[in-house]
């Protein structure tokens, strides 16, 4: 077997010899001939050897695109001469540019995922608060002032917000579809806070600040005119803005006393803070500021402690998605309403300052803002056994009563719906009518007795 294996490889070395030395006389490289066909048989051990070594040599070298050279006195096998006939020896072409086309279509199809990536502040909830601001007022900046979004947006974002809305069409249909997914209750509570126009407001204000309203009279408003409100307006939305507007003397019967002349309006207060500041400004000590810091920093501390622990008092804090509780219940007397926070008047007396741990009282007016000019024991609301509430005023500054003021040592009687100012913070008194009713009918069944 091996005498004829060096038979064969002699004859194909002859015929290789004879095949190149012709080729050299002629000056041309004949074409090899080679078939596409492949034809299974079994190696000898000589051409296991040579394949395997020629598969380790261009495993080497094949990466870099070269031939691998060989020695000068080395002749091919004819296993290797098989491999070198079925290599093509047309060069290949070089792979053509990308067209333009497909570039831009690249950045095309990456564009929208950086739109969504930019959208990531901008909530579904905050674009239907804005749309449908705009459509009550028509006025960016009243929307930016008035609406409580889930972010602090300024005026440029949010105008820039609006016209990416209105002109671009990829945002526009991403946000379309989120809204559209939005739970019908959150939707509920989104338009429940729609600002008001100006025709409701204008509606709203013809109800005379002297009256009573109840809630009948803001259903049959909203009957007679349902073209001029909102969609999502309720009797008790537009009593509650109706006294607002009636704190800020916003009525039509109300009017508001113009200032005196003069360049500078100077009260007691505003006088008695330039006073100690002007005693304050040159005594400056670093040790006293370092302790101010420490105090600030600690009745933030107790602040936010406090508001962890609003739950077991007898606050209710509004809710922000304006689903409010009911103002009354069976024990509730009266309600004291501020634009942060509620009292409830669970009890005949009920004592109104400024709490510190000192002193304890009933209402902290520090929750509803700057307390710092309300005495700690201010005043005192009381309900006689006639079912009528009366408030003493027994801080240093005056309290007005629907504009009127009452000075220390006085006393003055609160009817429904009457607006109670102290420093600056006003409120609005609300009288639980069926329960004082049932409080005056037991009276009366007692004085005939």
């Amino acid at each position: 077997m091996a005498s004829g294996t060096a038979s064969r490889s002699e004859d194909e070395e002859s015929l290789a010899g004879q095949k190149r030395a012709s080729s050299q006389a002629l000056g041309t490289i004949p074409k090899r001939r080679s078939s596409s066909r492949f034809i299974k048989r079994k190696k000898f051990d000589d051409e296991l050897v040579e394949s395997s070594l020629a598969k380790s040599s261009t495993r080497a070298k094949g990466a870099s695109g070269v031939e691998p050279g060989r020695c000068s006195g080395s002749e091919p096998s004819s296993s290797e001469k098989k491999k070198v006939s079925k290599v093509p020896s047309t060069p290949v072409p070089p792979s053509p540019a990308p067209a333009p086309g497909l570039t831009k279509r690249v950045k095309k199809s990456k564009q929208p995922l950086q739109v969504t990536k930019d959208l990531g502040r901008w909530k579904p909830a905050d674009d239907l608060l804005l749309i449908n601001a705009v459509l009550q007022t028509n006025d960016l900046t009243s929307v930016h002032l008035g609406v409580k979004f889930s972010c602090r947006f300024t005026l440029r974002e949010v105008q820039e917000r609006w016209y990416a809305l209105l002109y671009d069409p990829v945002i526009s249909k991403l946000a379309c579809q989120a809204m559209r997914q939005l739970h019908p209750e959150a939707i509920a509570a989104i338009q429940s806070k729609a600002l008001f126009s100006k025709a409701e407001e204008q509606l709203l204000s013809k109800v005379g600040s002297t009256s009573q309203p109840t809630l009948e009279t803001f259903q049959d408003l909203l009957h007679r005119h349902p073209d001029a409100f909102y969609l999502a307006r309720t009797a008790k939305a537009l009593q509650a803005h109706w006294q607002l507007m009636k704190q800020y003397y916003l009525l039509e019967d109300q009017t508001v006393q113009p200032l005196p002349k003069g360049d500078q309006v100077l009260n007691f207060s505003d006088a008695e803070d330039l006073i100690d500041d002007s005693k304050l400004k040159d005594m400056r000590d670093e040790v006293l500021e370092h302790e101010l810091t420490v105090a600030d920093r600690r009745q933030k501390r107790e602040i936010r402690q406090l508001e962890q622990e609003l739950h077991k008092w007898q606050v209710l804090v509004d809710s922000i998605t304006g689903i409010s509780s009911p103002d009354f219940d069976n024990q509730t007397l009266a309600v004291l309403r501020g634009r942060m926070v509620r009292y409830l008047m669970r009890s005949r007396e009920i004592t109104l300052g400024r709490a510190t741990k000192d002193n304890q009282i009933d209402v902290d007016l520090s929750l509803e803002g700057p307390a710092w000019k309300i005495s700690r024991k201010q005043g005192v609301i009381k309900l006689k056994n006639n079912g009528d509430f009366f408030i003493a005023n027994e801080g240093r500054r005056p309290i007005y009563i629907d504009g009127r003021p009452v000075l220390c040592g006085s006393k003055w009687r609160l009817s429904n719906n009457s607006v109670v100012e102290i420093a600056s913070l006003r409120f609005v008194f609300l009288i639980n009518q069926d329960l004082i009713a049932l409080i005056r009918a037991e009276a009366a069944k007692i004085t005939p007795q």
